[in-house]
């Protein structure tokens, strides 16, 4: 999946988007609305917590800083036993489920509350009272959505491009 950004004048622009977005077959569920504080949505989708934090980001970062910590103090475990009680491979396998498990939680706790490194670009316009539209396609799709809302809406500005989106939000 890749998410496009788009910057949308007003609402009654975004609701003719989203509603042509949503003909062409991207399900509301992809489509992330993030407008200034006081401006009335009403009903299209808004953006959530995945879109507004760094959740993702710092949740994979902890997975893998916690796993490789927990390897690391497995091994050190294994190779110099406490009280002189034998551990085996399972301990290494369990010290880094653990370390991972404790580096997820700890990082994501930490990444929901702050604000998602992508969009801090978008800031100053969403200040100023435009939308921040993020619509996730597969990657086929990338041009075809692409070509779809500058042909209908040239006031929409196409503003780029995330590489990747994990499959799991």
């Amino acid at each position: 999946m890749r998410r496009l950004y788009f910057l949308i004048p007003d609402v009654k622009n975004a609701r003719k988007i989203v509603n042509e977005l949503l003909l062409a077959r991207v399900e509301e569920r992809h489509i992330h609305i993030l407008a200034k504080e006081g401006i009335p949505l009403e009903d299209l989708p808004e953006a959530g917590l995945m879109q507004k934090s760094d959740f993702i980001p710092a949740l994979e970062r902890g997975v893998a800083v916690g796993g490789a910590t927990g390897v690391l103090a497995g091994l050190v475990a294994v190779t110099f036993p406490p009280a002189e009680i034998i551990l085996g491979g399972g301990a290494i396998l369990a010290m880094s489920l653990a370390g991972a498990g404790f580096g997820a939680w700890f990082s994501s706790m930490i990444g929901s509350d702050a604000p998602n490194s992508q969009i801090k670009q978008f800031e100053k316009a969403i200040e100023q009272g435009e939308l921040l539209m993020m619509v996730d396609v597969p990657k086929a799709r990338v041009d075809e959505i692409d070509e779809l809302v500058k042909k209908h809406h040239p006031e929409a500005e196409i503003s780029g491009t995330e590489p990747t989106i994990p499959a799991f939000p």
